[in-house]
């Protein structure tokens, strides 16, 4: 795969509920992890005993985290309001000639920075709340 273009990674957000996503902000530096628990299964019959794990056990989940620049003053506000709220909301990330991954995230974390003689900028935290999905592009 070939070099990509980092500022291409885009936030957008379904602020409908109807599977419409608006972009929220072009991230200037981001992360997107994914992480599955592991189980231990293993007891005095393992084998030599080496560790078992139990496959599809483990609990899976995805984190986001970003800084950059809201696209305008409806995006802030939009994401702004499901921070304060505590809600879900659906949310998918656009990787660039990579995929797209798709499905509901509350907002952990959500901060405003801005120095004299810039834009505002903002950073954030989102954690996955439900089943996520990835289509390739």
């Amino acid at each position: 795969m070939a070099a990509q273009k980092g500022k291409d990674l885009l936030l957008k957000m379904d602020e409908t509920g109807e599977g419409s996503f608006a972009t929220i902000a072009g991230l200037r530096a981001r992360k997107l992890a994914f992480n599955a628990e592991s189980v231990d299964v293993t007891d005095t019959e393992s084998a030599g005993r080496w560790r078992e794990l139990l496959a599809g056990a483990g609990v899976q989940r995805a984190s986001l985290s970003g800084s950059g620049i809201f696209k305008d003053a409806g995006s802030d506000a939009a994401l702004r309001s499901a921070f304060f709220e505590g809600r879900i909301e659906a949310f998918q990330a656009v990787i660039p000639n990579f995929g797209r991954v798709t499905g509901p995230f509350q907002v952990t974390a959500l901060e405003y920075s801005g120095e004299h003689n810039g834009e505002v900028t903002f950073e954030i935290a989102m954690e996955s709340a439900g089943v996520l999905s990835f289509a390739a592009l």
